[in-house]
């Protein structure tokens, strides 16, 4: 609402409007950051987000520096310097696990992998591999434990981990302890239940491995995802 403000001259008297007052901007750095994420913000201002400084260095010239000169050059004071160093150091320890990754794009990798971790369960135990689009292990979690034919498995299991890791895919491992690989109706039924549910969530079922610890099935390789309702598992010949 405008503000009046009363003037004289003389007898005379006169009221103007004053503007109203500019509004308080809320369009900080740290705002745009958390709405936007880093691509939001420019790379002077990235850097004034990380260090509390450095709006004056070109973010090149600053990764290639020594942190010493940029102390001594006033540049960055000793507590931005030790940021910037810390920061590269945790940039390179990422890249350096994620290039470590076991990649995982088949069934006999899958199994490889699972075996020693299944070898002598006398239970079902249910796993989820959680992957990126190629096929690297981001987390793995047992979904379920059962007993010794059976693994009752709750979809909220099987899908929150591969969320919050942002996985692309899963891959659906469970071991049977009788020895026998093939997959029952009921293993088909809930795989195609999964695989449903993952496309809601835009995260792929991409194979459900049935292990021992002799051999594996993979429903994939079987054709078994898409089949419909009821019908009857396919076995090897």
């Amino acid at each position: 609402m405008p503000i009046a403000r009363v003037t004289g001259g003389g007898n005379a008297m006169t009221t103007e409007e004053e503007p109203e007052p500019a509004p308080r901007r809320r369009d900080t750095v740290h705002r745009r950051v958390l709405l936007g994420g880093g691509a939001a913000l420019d790379d002077s201002e990235l850097l004034r987000l990380a260090l509390g400084s450095g709006g004056r260095l070109e973010l090149e010239a600053l990764l290639q520096a020594d942190p010493l000169e940029l102390i001594e050059s006033g540049l960055l004071s000793e507590r931005a310097a030790a940021r910037l160093v810390g920061a590269l150091e945790l940039v390179r320890r990422l890249s350096a696990r994620r290039a470590q990754l076991p990649r995982l794009p088949t069934a006999s990798a899958i199994w490889s992998w699972v075996r020693p971790a299944l070898a002598g369960l006398r239970r079902e135990t249910f796993r989820v591999l959680c992957v990126d689009a190629r096929s690297r292990l981001l987390r793995e979690v047992i979904a379920c434990e059962g007993s010794v034919d059976s693994c009752h498995v709750d979809p909220r299991e099987v899908f929150a981990p591969a969320i919050s890791c942002r996985a692309s895919a899963v891959v659906l491992v469970h071991n049977h302890p009788s020895g026998d690989p093939e997959p029952s109706l009921q293993d088909v039924q809930l795989t195609q239940q999964l695989r449903q549910a993952g496309e809601l969530l835009c995260i792929r079922v991409l194979d459900h491995v049935v292990v021992t610890e002799t051999g594996f099935v993979s429903m994939m390789q079987r054709r078994m995802l898409e089949l419909p309702p009821g019908a009857p598992v396919p076995r090897l010949q």
